[in-house]
């Protein structure tokens, strides 16, 4: 049995507490069908949310079999589902793959056969055997309601609480998840709650609780709900609730509270119904499920998949083309050195020869490391807003936060991995740089890009949009070339305030640290900007990473859930 008693939910608007829900007390039995409606805003999605332990309520008690939840904790994550407005499935995964990745995430299983089998149940219960193959995004209204439901009862939960999943549909549709919802709701443990603004089909109800203005004016059967209100039919009970004050209604419903609980089975006495949670699987086998499933959404994403390749060919021809008369004088004078660099130093023309040379070689080191920065931008900063919603939803459902951002990790760390030493290979296969260790220059590549990534990949766990996340980063982007020192050189004070946080200029300095040193030696004569030896960077660019990752996993453990 699920009890409220006296609930109170209280925000702050300037000095003023807003009561969202007030007072609010109710006893559903196990076995039980229950409907929330009442008009927009009157507090349907809040109460759900409070019961669902997503919000913390202000004031009051909400029991379980007589357990205090207030006091003695939460659900399990396996007792509880929650069905919320938004879908909660993958729009490149099929029906099937979408419930097996539940399975995985949410269940423990002993083998293939127990995941399978599950699966299968779960299709089935929810009547979706016909279209398991089916891509998610090519499914009606309904079917994507009908599947949100499937994943939610992988776990077989004692408490399923759905928000408006009836929303938008056409009346046969929304008959059918009703009917559905019936269905589940006979399990003798379990108890469903569905909040609607819609009030037909509320036969198929056990009860229905009319909310207005956060308070409850009604709780009891729905033949009753048109007597009590004096009206028609259901559909007038809305109009007719803004013809009193809601404090007025939630008083009169004070007084005949008890008479309409009489029909309502009695408080469990003794030792509460006890149903088998199903148990959550380890964070190696949720970061191996969500890491394989981050694979088989990219390479199903056509559009996604086209822009990392197109970048991955593009962006290293950019950094040879961008100065092809460049790329000659670095291949004529690797030809001539070392053997006759003192004659070459006794003309005049050969010093502006050399020193031209340096801008040229230090600017296309600068090319490669915008691009990538460039690049790991792209990589992560729509990453975890993009898809922020599901994971909330899934953290709810027992996926831990550690192995959801050490999946996105690992994923990422392919792309870079790719990204960087592609880019270092193309380059130096075509421009023949003057580097003395390619290992080092490669690392560093690959370090900025990382860096990049890790820091971008922090903005898309704090924002609150995949656009804002990407806005920002892309900013972010757009201040390394000039911040850098590079190209022109900062003011004295100005570069050491903004450097420490510039991972160009960090990779571009390490790079220049293991050139040729008669390379070097003129590289230096054409850039006023201080250049940070190579153990220097190095450090700067691992804590950027760690900074990027700490900021990420900050995020991920923080709710974000819509209001």
């Amino acid at each position: 049995m699920l009890e409220l008693d006296d609930i109170y939910f209280t925000i702050q608007k300037g000095r003023e507490d807003i009561h969202l829900l007030e007072q609010v007390n109710l006893r559903v039995p196990t076995g039980h069908f229950m409907a929330i409606v009442g008009p927009s805003g009157c507090g349907k999605s809040t109460l759900l949310k409070l019961i669902a332990g997503i919000n913390q309520e202000s004031a009051g008690s909400i029991f379980w079999n007589g357990r205090n939840l207030s006091e003695e904790g939460d659900l399990e994550h396996s007792e509880i589902g929650y069905v919320p407005q938004f879908s909660i499935a993958y729009d490149g995964l099929t029906v099937e793959e979408n419930v097996e990745n539940a399975v995985k995430l949410r269940v423990k299983t002993e083998n293939r056969d127990e995941l399978y089998d599950l699966t299968d149940k779960v299709l089935e219960s929810a009547g979706l055997e016909a279209i398991r193959d089916r891509p998610v995004k090519v499914l009606s209204g309904g079917q994507k309601r009908r599947l949100s439901l499937a994943l939610e009862l992988v776990t077989d939960p004692v408490l399923l609480l759905c928000d408006e999943v009836t929303s938008g549909l056409d009346p046969k549709s929304e008959q059918e998840i009703v009917e559905l919802m019936h269905e589940l709701s006979r399990n003798e443990h379990r108890i469903v709650v569905n909040v609607t603004h819609s009030l037909a089909n509320l036969d198929l109800y056990d009860s229905v609780l009319v909310l207005d203005t956060g308070r409850v004016v009604y709780h009891g059967p729905p033949r009753a709900i048109e007597h009590y209100f004096s009206v028609a039919k259901a559909e007038d009970v809305y109009p007719q609730l803004a013809k009193r004050k809601p404090e007025e209604w939630a008083g009169s419903w004070d007084k005949h509270r008890d008479s309409y609980y009489e029909g309502f089975p009695a408080k469990p006495s003794g030792d509460p119904d006890v149903s088998v949670s199903a148990e959550t699987p380890g964070a190696a086998v949720q970061f191996f499920a969500l890491f394989f499933r981050r694979w088989k959404i990219f390479f199903r994403d056509r559009g996604q998949l086209g822009l990392q390749i197109a970048i991955l060919i593009l962006f290293p021809i950019l950094v040879v083309i961008f100065a092809p008369d460049g790329v000659e004088q670095v291949k004529r004078l690797s030809e001539s050195l070392p053997g006759n660099l003192a004659e070459y130093e006794q003309e005049r023309d050969a010093v502006t020869f050399n020193l031209n040379l340096g801008g040229i070689v230090s600017g296309l080191v600068m090319f490669q490391v915008i691009l990538l920065t460039l690049m790991g931008s792209n990589n992560s900063a729509r990453e975890i807003a993009g898809e922020r919603e599901i994971f909330e939803k899934e953290k709810l459902g027992g996926v831990r936060p550690s192995a959801y951002l050490a999946s996105k990790v690992a994923f990422l760390a392919v792309l870079v991995t790719i990204q960087s030493v592609w880019m270092a290979i193309f380059v130096e296969s075509i421009c023949d740089l003057p580097s003395d260790n390619q290992f080092a220059h490669t690392i560093f590549l690959l370090l900025v890009n990382g860096a990049m990534t890790a820091i971008c990949l922090g903005i898309s766990a704090l924002a609150r949009t995949a656009d804002q996340a990407s806005l920002l980063s892309i900013y972010l982007v757009g201040f390394q070339l000039p911040l850098s020192g590079a190209v022109l050189a900062l003011p004295h004070l100005a570069g050491w305030l903004t450097r420490p946080f510039i991972s160009a200029y960090w990779s571009w300095a390490g790079i220049m640290d293991v050139m040729q040193k008669d390379y070097l030696r003129y590289i230096k004569e054409v850039t006023d900007t201080w250049l940070a030896p190579m153990w220097l960077s190095l450090i700067v660019l691992l804590l950027h990473i760690l900074v990027g990752l700490f900021i990420a996993y900050v995020g991920v453990k923080k709710p974000k859930w819509e209001n």
